[in-house]
């Protein structure tokens, strides 16, 4: 099962970002650019930049790559291998890549998007592949 392979590299680009909103967090309130109360309802106080960017891109991967996860866990479950769907999923992580490093750096959201709809076509050509060979 290939696919597991492209589904854990994206787990790990979710937890590197997860991690680094944690750390920012603890950033922001040791250099007083925010007031820890603001963590407690995420209300009240504007954090830095720096933080909201990593909190948006973390929420982002929790989003549409969902539909991959799935996706994987469906292939995996009814065990189908297919070179295509493996390596559309390799060009996924990739896209959801380079949209977090677009997010959390310079953030110009029309590059954003682009990466963002390249990723999306992508999964969704993945579930027309997943439902074309369940029908083979």
């Amino acid at each position: 099962m290939n696919i597991i392979y492209p589904m854990f590299a994206l787990i790990v680009l979710t937890s590197v970002v997860g991690f680094s909103v944690g750390v920012s967090r603890l950033v922001s309130v040791k250099r007083r650019q925010v007031d820890p109360r603001y963590y407690q309802l995420l209300s009240g106080y504007t954090p830095p930049e720096y933080v909201i960017k990593l909190s948006n891109n973390f929420s982002n991967l929790l989003e549409v790559p969902i539909l991959f996860y799935t996706l994987g866990v469906l292939l995996v479950a009814l065990n189908i291998s297919s070179p295509i769907i493996v390596t559309l999923a390799w060009c996924f992580v990739v896209l959801r890549t380079v949209h977090s490093v677009i997010h959390v750096t310079y953030n110009y959201p029309k590059h954003r998007f682009y990466a963002f709809l390249a990723s999306y076509l992508i999964v969704l050509i993945m579930w027309a592949q997943l439902i074309i060979l369940i029908n083979k």
